[in-house]
């Protein structure tokens, strides 16, 4: 799984050096495809890994357009972030309680090399299904969109919603806590790669992206709406108990810098296929970040 996502990473700082001179290509990509990593000692194979890159940031994946977001498509600003409202809170059909959300979890997160373990989110760490539960070494539900922030708690809507629950490492998951996102901080002992202050939690380089799209789903997804508080990211740390969390402009570089992996489209089509019945847009289009915000 970590070697999937390292690779991927390279692909992503190759088309950065790469430079805007090349013209970026339409691609589809289904929701379900799994993505073969290039070999990248080979200059032929890293050479096409670079234009696939560029191609499928810029334009997204387009395979639910005629269909799923035949309204949101051509919009900007508001009115995208309206029809995305309308399309991903109608469709969501599916509403777990709490307690389902670990079997969910299983699945959704599951590790491709061993479908008895799941990856979990910020230690990247294999671990077994089983070992869910209370223990420091066990993993948990880890409300990416800290629940405190709005004070939604675990009720079904947004305390369930698997779109922004991910498996982690108990002791992890405490040392995030509810803090705002953001560079900088010092190491995470358990979670290398991921960096901490007093009031903001840097994850790993190969899920920066993952957390902010996640982030900005939960922003268009509950919008004061369904007896919940209305969402909203802002640029500021230490939010509290407002139903915000920072910094947008950081979380905006992440979604740019970490582009949709295997890993993260497989699991937006398991939500969509089995459980919620809903999309991660950002996921499918990771450019409407920007034309939303």
């Amino acid at each position: 799984m970590d070697n999937t996502r390292v690779t991927r990473r390279a692909r992503t700082a190759l088309a950065i050096a790469a430079g805007t001179a090349l013209t970026a290509v339409a691609v589809q990509i289904p929701a379900s495809a799994t993505a073969t990593p290039a070999a990248p000692h080979r200059a032929a194979a890293a050479s096409a890994a670079q234009h696939a890159s560029l191609s499928a940031g810029a334009a997204g994946d387009t395979s639910y357009d005629d269909t799923y977001y035949k309204d949101a498509v051509g919009k900007t600003g508001q009115a995208l972030k309206d029809s995305l409202h309308r399309i991903i809170s109608g469709t969501q059909t599916g509403k777990l309680t709490y307690s389902q959300v670990w079997d969910a979890l299983k699945e959704t997160d599951q590790d491709p090399d061993n479908s008895a373990n799941v990856i979990l989110l910020y230690t990247g760490r294999s671990q077994s299904k089983n070992s869910n539960g209370g223990n420091p070494d066990d993993w948990n539900r880890e409300h990416v969109w800290a629940k405190s922030h709005g004070d939604f708690g675990t009720d079904t809507g947004p305390g369930t919603d698997i779109h922004h629950l991910r498996p982690e490492d108990v002791s992890v998951n405490s040392t995030r806590g509810n803090k705002d996102f953001d560079n900088g901080g010092t190491k995470v002992a358990e979670a290398p790669g991921n960096l901490t202050d007093d009031d903001s939690f840097e994850p790993r380089d190969a899920v920066k992206g993952d957390v902010a799209r996640m982030i900005l789903y939960m922003a268009v997804r509950y919008d004061g709406g369904d007896g919940f508080p209305d969402l909203e990211p802002n640029d500021n740390v230490d939010n509290g108990s407002q139903p915000h969390i920072g910094r947008l402009s950081v979380l905006k570089q992440w979604s740019e810098q970490d582009r949709p992996d295997a890993f993260e489209k497989r699991r937006n089509q398991v939500i969509f296929d089995k459980y919620q019945h809903n999309r991660n847009p950002f996921i499918d289009h990771p450019e409407w970040v920007d034309e939303i915000w």
